[in-house]
């Protein structure tokens, strides 16, 4: 699950490169078009989709990788969200920024040389 995920390039990417399942959820409607057009062009329409929703009201249950690459606040807005509906042993990714004063598990210094964090979560 990607999270805001705009043009779509993280979900098709990781299906094109590593065969993953993927979900965007995007408020924008152009871009989701934008999305679905890529995908198809991509020939990766039958891994992924793309939902018009709103982040903080969808489901993210189902999910066993979450992508973010969002603000330092929207971020810690998501935690407790985050904490409460993933499973344990599903990663999140985040791309810049941590979420709020939650303790990634991993930081990775990207090619970019950005930062790039990842948690587990825990049992519960």
């Amino acid at each position: 699950y990607d999270l805001g995920s705009g043009d779509g390039r993280i979900v098709i990417l990781a299906a094109q490169k590593y065969g993953a399942r993927g979900v965007g959820i995007e408020l924008d409607p152009k871009l989701l078009e934008i999305s679905r057009q890529v995908a198809r062009e991509g020939d990766v329409a039958h891994r992924v989709s793309f939902v018009e929703g709103d982040m903080f009201t969808s489901d993210l249950s189902a999910a066993t990788i979450v992508t973010l690459y969002l603000s330092p606040s929207v971020n810690r807005r998501l935690e407790p969200k985050l904490r409460r509906e993933l499973r344990p042993g599903a990663r999140i990714v985040s791309h810049q920024f941590g979420i709020g004063s939650w303790a990634p598990d991993e930081t990775i210094r990207a090619e970019d040389g950005t930062d790039l964090f990842r948690w587990t979560m825990p049992s519960r």
